[in-house]
């Protein structure tokens, strides 16, 4: 007896979360009302109605697969332009675009971010790293509070600019650089929460938009000019010599692009995500005493270097338990470019997605007691036991993060580089709030009281 195939299920239209709903928790906490829809939607597509504009949001880490992977191409980045609009205004095409001229810019820029090529500059980049966090001497000494999101930036650009950008850009000009993506991140929030609203009306942040991306420019276009023709393997030289598909050289502006984002996203993540860190720790001692433990028995109170890496595994659980928190980069809108259906919802050409890591991350469907700090999630066994798609910090498919790798060496050299060589303790164990910007960031400073380990002064 031959058994039938079941009959296909069919298509239907998504649920819909009503404006009533929608409209007062995005004005009154956008990240509780995002995760609420998510909540609410248990796993299916949804749509969610804010007036003209009705994006569907993909939370299910087997659609998110789909969307960001297998059928990536059926889903356009560019082509979400309520969403990549107000950030095109700064980056343009190029690295994080699509089509042609992204697919040019990322086979330029991907040899300089492999396994491989990040491995080779690491002893120099640990070393920058020690030095800068060494400058933390004087405050320590002095008692004098720091505030540790610009602490980390200045160590971050120390470590980034000479070992990635070839110190052609100055740690005074990328600082310069970072104030001023901070500016167009939070000047971008009246867009991103009302994307249906065209770039040409005017809405409240463009001007700090057009004067912060001046900024940058200032700063970069001399820098990118001058580099034209030189030696190296910085970001910049190499994009120089990169050549289109079809063998035309890169021209100024794309050239000019691409720095710019580069510039973004080697820098945003590290300094951004580890701020969490301090007032976790301290309101997690079980946590903190963990990692200062590992800390001290694999660096034994001597700067931490690249061999010490491989033993940091307590540390690497620590960032992927903050990383899964505050994902950078939590939102990754896509265009349906094709009509077709997903998790069994007809989805027509032209509508809009709406795939957030900090969405799913925060889902109870997927994560046990998901608003818990617990690095325990990150077991080797926990995560082979989880879909590859509930984690995915840095997006997933041809779009993935080029600098996730650099992120985590980076970001464990920072954080056990100051364990070792200092004590910290947060002015205020309160979290800072979130702040829904083009990248995640805390809305609030966090300062720290530093005061040198009691082993002594780190040789």
């Amino acid at each position: 007896m031959v058994t039938p195939h079941p009959a296909p299920t069919r298509a239907r239209r998504a649920r819909s979360v009503p404006l009533r709903h929608v409209a007062p928790g995005l004005l009154r906490d956008p990240v509780r009302a995002l995760v609420g829809f998510g909540e609410r939607a248990d796993g299916e597509v949804v749509r969610l109605n804010v007036g003209a504009f009705r994006p569907y949001l993909v939370t299910d880490p087997d659609h998110v697969q789909q969307v960001l992977g297998d059928r990536a191409d059926n889903f356009g980045r560019s082509g979400a332009g309520a969403f990549w609009g107000p950030l095109r205004r700064l980056f343009g095409d190029g690295i994080l675009g699509d089509g042609p001229v992204w697919s040019d810019s990322r086979r330029i820029l991907q040899p300089l971010f492999t396994a491989r090529r990040v491995e080779s500059v690491l002893h120099r980049m640990a070393a920058t790293i020690a030095d800068a966090v060494a400058e933390l001497d004087a405050p320590a000494h002095a008692g004098r509070p720091v505030d540790i999101g610009a602490e980390q930036a200045r160590i971050v650009c120390r470590a980034i600019m000479e070992t990635f950008f070839g110190d052609r850009i100055s740690v005074a000009d990328a600082l310069c650089l970072i104030r001023a993506q901070d500016a167009i991140a939070t000047s971008v929030i009246p867009r991103v929460l009302a994307p249906f609203v065209p770039l040409a009306l005017p809405m409240p942040g463009d001007r700090a938009f057009r004067d912060a991306a001046r900024r940058i420019d200032d700063v970069l276009v001399p820098i990118v000019r001058s580099a034209r023709g030189s030696d190296g393997d910085d970001v910049i030289a190499t994009l120089w010599r990169g050549a289109t598909a079809d063998g035309r050289p890169l021209d100024e502006r794309q050239v000019r692009n691409d720095t710019v984002a580069m510039v973004a996203v080697t820098t945003e993540t590290t300094v951004n995500v580890l701020t969490w860190l301090w007032p976790h720790l301290a309101r997690a001692p079980e946590v903190a005493a963990r990692l200062q433990e590992e800390i001290d028995s694999v660096a034994g109170g001597h700067p931490v270097g690249p061999e010490h890496l491989p033993r940091l595994r307590y540390t690497r659980m620590v960032l992927d338990e903050l990383i899964r928190l505050y994902p950078v980069a939590w939102l990754a809108p896509r265009q349906v470019l094709r009509p077709t259906t997903l998790g069994g919802v007809r989805l027509p050409a032209g509508a809009t997605l709406l795939v957030s890591p900090l969405v799913t991350h925060r889902l109870a469907r997927y994560w046990d007691d998901p608003g818990a700090f617990d690095p325990e999630r990150f077991t080797p066994d926990r995560v082979r036991a989880r879909h590859r798609y509930a984690f995915f910090p840095f997006g997933g498919g041809p779009h993935q993060c080029l600098g996730m790798h650099l992120f985590y060496l980076e970001a464990q050299l920072i954080v056990a580089n100051l364990l070792a060589r200092y004590r910290l303790r947060v002015r205020s164990p309160r979290l800072p709030a979130v702040q829904l910007a083009a990248a995640l960031r805390t809305r609030d400073r966090v300062e720290l009281d530093v005061r040198p380990a009691r082993t002594g002064a780190v040789a």
